[in-house]
């Protein structure tokens, strides 16, 4: 039910892009901004606070142009400029007062290009790219302005869906993903101090295995590990950093778990379900369930500098801190598939977290990496007092 005063055919235009997930804002027949929807405000957010988007702004008045800037991302005013060079005939067509009204709206500043535009009839569609700001890049964002007429054939408003400039083929292998883990990219997009358990998983005697095997094969079981372990991080609430070779890194944060507690629990947990995985990957690759053992190294970090690298060839989550190093030594010396975790992660459990991992905290006996034995030179170098022990 639209709320009172409000067009009820542009409220069913926003509700319908709104329920089908569109990027998409609705303008009423004067060009003043009834409303946009959900995934639009998360897009010109980037994830954060959700800002103000100017409904009741006349589409060229320097206020909307104000709004648009203060978004963490939106289109560049050189870029709205340009899209209202293209189609401001067809807009004066059905704007109410003509390009009088444009006149007034836009304020001085572009009366002398509404003095040159030639009216035109409004088209079926409207279209065209646009730079957007988004954060410290740039993109290119696709728009579909579709005029909404009643059954009088009146003209009373224009929806306006916006994309990625990116074909289908790149979006359908983009929609493989899991959106859950892109969410939580979305939200790391700034970066800042994030506390949170961090996973090193390593896959043991690898170039053992890759010399023996065919090469198709042993790409097969790599696919598989992981593909089986970032859908486990993902289940789990964590986010995937990099994967390098046979390894992987991930993140279990805080702000995502609700506390210290719930992250360093669901990296635990991850790290046993990974394990208990690898026999059926190595069943089929056609090996011995002991053929495929992954070790861990989990530890925590309580000052991790956690944000998101996107590049032109890649976009993936990074951390950088001391204790990234640390827990980065730690996983060479869970030889035999072990789960070291330091005991500043252990200590973030809580008593149910102890009682669901079945984990006796006052049973717990701890090694220096520096003692450990097998510990790797690295390990004494740069992380010789962190205390493990298995999990």
């Amino acid at each position: 039910m639209s709320a009172p005063g409000r067009d009820p055919l542009l409220q069913e235009a926003l509700d319908g892009c709104n329920g089908a997930g569109y990027a998409a804002e609705v303008w009423d027949r004067d060009w003043r901004l009834f409303g946009v929807t959900d995934e639009y405000r998360l897009m010109i957010s980037l994830g954060g606070e959700l800002p103000d988007v100017g409904e009741g702004l006349h589409f060229i008045e320097p206020r909307m142009e104000a709004v648009r800037n203060a978004w963490p991302a939106g289109p560049t005013s050189e870029a709205m400029l340009a899209w209202f060079e293209r189609w401001a005939g067809a807009i004066a067509s059905v704007t109410p007062g003509g390009i009088g009204a444009m006149k007034k709206a836009a304020g001085e500043r572009m009366h002398g290009m509404l003095d040159e535009i030639e009216v035109t009839p409004m088209p079926p569609l409207m279209t065209g790219k646009v730079e957007i700001r988004a954060g410290d890049q740039k993109i290119m964002n696709e728009t579909l302005m579709v005029p909404l007429r009643d059954e009088e054939g009146t003209y009373v408003g224009s929806v306006n869906i916006v994309k990625p400039a990116v074909g289908a083929a790149v979006m359908a292998m983009l929609a493989s993903g899991d959106e859950r883990l892109f969410m939580r990219m979305l939200s790391l997009i700034v970066p800042a101090q994030r506390p949170g358990a961090i996973m090193f998983g390593d896959l043991e005697s690898s170039t053992a295995l890759a010399r023996r095997m065919p090469s198709g094969l042993y790409f097969q079981l790599i696919r598989d590990l992981s593909i089986e372990t970032d859908q486990v991080v993902v289940d789990h609430g964590g986010v995937v950093g990099k994967h390098v070779g046979d390894g992987v890194t991930a993140f279990f944060l805080s702000e995502t778990h609700g506390s210290d507690a719930g992250a360093a629990r669901a990296c635990i947990e991850a790290a046993r379900r990974i394990q208990a995985a690898t026999g059926g990957i190595a069943e089929r690759a056609g090996l011995e369930p002991g053929d495929v053992t992954v070790r861990f190294g989990l530890h925590w970090g309580a000052s991790l500098y956690v944000g998101r690298l996107l590049t032109s060839g890649r976009l993936e989550v990074t951390a950088l801190g001391d204790e990234v190093n640390e827990g980065a030594r730690i996983e060479p010396c869970a030889a035999g598939g072990q789960r070291l975790a330091s005991k500043q992660l252990i200590e973030r459990l809580g008593p149910d977290d102890y009682a669901a991992l079945e984990i006796d905290p006052m049973r717990l006996v701890y090694t220096p990496l520096a003692e450990l034995e097998g510990s790797s030179e690295k390990a004494r170098r740069d992380a010789a007092t962190i205390s493990v022990c298995a999990v």
